[in-house]
């Protein structure tokens, strides 16, 4: 096992858990997750970080995606501790293994900045949701000034080594319109607790255009 592959098996996760599950992420998670209602996908379920702030009785069926093993293990043991009757698998948002018009919400956290494909991962999102389903989203991304962006161009690269691909000049709002959303944005901030170059959110819904 290489130097990254072992990072990203035993050191990321930590990582991730340090970073996503504090109380001031989980702040702004609470204006977005206990939005979905009836069957809801979440891609990047790893870690379970939002399974306590879903509403139980507006949830019909729970099901994710990530591809770290050992997030997965945290989520799955999370369900099977609460009782949520939960299908989590090993995957990627690129190639979803769920039927068209599968779910009435997805969920999706902390998680279009680090896959490989945003444009096609968005394209699966759109594709397993109902006609009018919504797509409730909570993501950091490129920052509108342009100091800022600048500097997030420089650290990106090794960032994406450090933290699991994640990327600092992804747009958010603008990249899930042009997947064929209609957005409703409910926010948008720098975070407080981080960086500038790190701490630019955008929080929202949106709904399959022409649905």
């Amino acid at each position: 096992m290489g130097v990254q592959s072992w990072y990203d098996a035993h050191v990321l996760p930590r990582v991730i858990a340090m970073g996503c599950g504090s109380d001031e992420v989980a702040q702004l998670r609470r204006q977005v997750v206990p939005l979905a209602r009836g069957a809801v996908f979440e891609l990047g379920c790893g870690g379970g970080f939002n399974q306590q702030l879903y509403d139980p009785s507006q949830i019909t069926s729970f099901a994710g995606v990530d591809p770290n093993a050992g997030l997965l293990d945290a989520a799955r043991a999370r369900a099977q501790a609460s009782g949520l009757p939960a299908d989590l698998r090993a995957g990627v948002g690129e190639n979803l293994p769920f039927a068209d018009g599968a779910f009435d919400a997805v969920v999706c956290t902390y998680t279009l900045c680090s896959v490989s494909d945003q444009a096609r991962v968005l394209a699966e999102l759109r594709r397993v949701l109902k006609p009018g389903g919504r797509l409730l989203y909570l993501e950091h991304g490129r920052a509108p000034d342009k100091g800022v962006a600048r500097w997030q161009r420089r650290i990106e690269p090794l960032w994406k080594r450090l933290a699991g691909n994640c990327h600092l000049t992804r747009e958010i709002g603008a990249a899930i319109r042009a997947a064929g959303f209609e957005v409703e944005p409910l926010g948008q901030e720098y975070f407080a607790k981080a960086p500038r170059w790190a701490g630019w959110m955008e929080w929202g819904m949106a709904r399959r255009a022409g649905a």
